[in-house]
């Protein structure tokens, strides 16, 4: 059973029997739950888990592994919930006779997690105990304190409380592998004519989260600290380039970027370095199957694409490099070498991002008036990116307004400095 303080516990003074048996005295209210599950163990009750910080745990005289014989007399049965029932609407004094399984308790690793999905115990007909469940949601960071049985683990909320039971990484992943999971890959420009944009390919296994199930990652807390890049994703016409140009142009001793390589010759007039650097194409492959690019494409027969040394040569100088990429490319960023900071870039709904697209062409800030098919496309993108890939996001921000989303942006990047930041473990150790 689940979460309760501690009424008054006493040994029951009288002989021990000569098989050892012992009684134990508790003094509970009705309703309240003692922080214990059960299982049967060769037609026995037996102690399968005491919850951390429970009332069993708090007075340390029940252990895992003791046999329950009966409670205030009666013989118990071989049924877990029965018993859970009864030790749940018991009141009073509650004496229980136990055969101890005499097991040396250990102190178990300690980690924390951050929820990539929603759990409720009320709807979870796996679990022993629904009262013992912890709920949590996406994005909630829980501290493990046990994860001893393959199925279950204990976990406390960050803020504090009791420790409850989540589904262990195994059960979930069982679980959802039964579950057809609609992750489309998005790709930009499909089902529409030609679009400039190109699909990009990241060097490392493009499709690298088709079959990846995201449960929890191990995360640790880390004193404020300055990522080495801003990365922006978003789906095409989201606004990701604006944002991105606002700070650059606002705070260049900051922010800097990549300038694109391409195979494409140089036009007339047109400077190496402004917008692109150049290659030739046979030395541009060659880099790319040498893994020297984050990502690139083809487009009207020449390469295009980032190099991972030009994200460097811009930290290296003493910016934050902002980079606007395929989310795929985040397979590649999201480790220590780039430490990013990844904020998605959503779209507003449909009528927003329609009168957005009426005032900018008003403004004369665009000259082209986009479809309703093409802002359809826009929104539908925006949801199939965070079906697929909201669980590396840092931060999300509804661009319904530009300034209001760069006045969001700069505010989250100024509190890197100044807050403490939950970040993958592997970052750290």
């Amino acid at each position: 059973e689940f979460n309760s303080p501690i009424k008054k516990t006493c040994f029951i003074n009288q002989p021990v029997p000569p098989d050892a048996v012992r009684m134990v005295g508790i003094r509970k209210v009705s309703g309240e739950h003692l922080g214990v599950t059960f299982r049967v163990e060769r037609g026995e009750l037996v102690i399968a888990r005491i919850l951390h910080g429970g009332m069993i745990d708090q007075q340390g005289l029940l252990h895992v592994g003791d046999v329950i014989k009966e409670v205030n007399g009666k013989e118990v049965g071989s049924d877990p919930r029965v018993l859970q029932d009864l030790l749940r609407d018991a009141s009073g004094s509650v004496v229980l006779k136990i055969l101890p399984s005499y097991q040396e308790p250990h102190t178990p690793r300690q980690a924390f997690v951050k929820c990539h999905f929603d759990y409720d115990p009320t709807h979870d007909n796996l679990i022993p105990c629904k009262e013992a469940g912890l709920k949590f949601g996406s994005g909630d960071i829980l501290q493990i304190f046990n994860q001893e049985d393959p199925n279950w683990w204990q976990a406390c909320p960050l803020e504090g409380g009791s420790a409850g039971l989540i589904p262990s990484q195994l059960l979930e992943e069982k679980r959802k592998a039964f579950v057809k999971r609609d992750l489309e890959l998005t790709t930009p420009g499909i089902g529409g004519k030609k679009k400039k944009k190109m699909m990009y390919l990241t060097t490392k296994n493009a499709e690298f989260d088709r079959h990846e199930l995201r449960i929890y990652e191990e995360v640790a807390k880390v004193p404020p600290f300055r990522r080495k890049t801003l990365v922006l994703i978003g789906a095409q016409g989201v606004g990701r380039r604006s944002l991105k140009n606002k700070l650059l142009v606002l705070d260049p001793q900051r922010y800097g970027t990549t300038t694109p390589y391409t195979s494409r010759k140089p036009k007339v007039d047109e400077k190496v370095g402004q917008m692109y650097l150049f290659m030739s194409r046979g030395k541009m492959e060659s880099d790319i199957k040498s893994a020297r690019f984050l990502e690139h494409g083809e487009y009207d027969g020449n390469l295009y694409g980032t190099k991972i040394n030009s994200i460097h040569e811009v930290i290296d100088s003493g910016k934050i490099c902002i980079l606007d990429v395929n989310p795929q490319a985040l397979k590649v960023l999201r480790t220590s070498e780039f430490l990013p900071y990844v904020v998605f870039i959503e779209a507003p709904d449909f009528e927003v991002l329609k009168a957005m697209n009426r005032s900018a062409i008003e403004a004369g800030v665009v000259t082209k008036q986009l479809t309703d098919s093409e802002l359809k496309r826009t929104v539908d993108e925006s949801e199939r990116i965070q079906r697929a890939y909201g669980h590396y996001f840092d931060l999300t921000i509804i661009n319904d307004n530009l300034e209001g989303a760069y006045r969001s942006l700069k505010g989250a990047l100024e509190r890197l400095n100044t807050e403490y930041q939950w970040v993958p473990v592997s970052w750290v150790f």
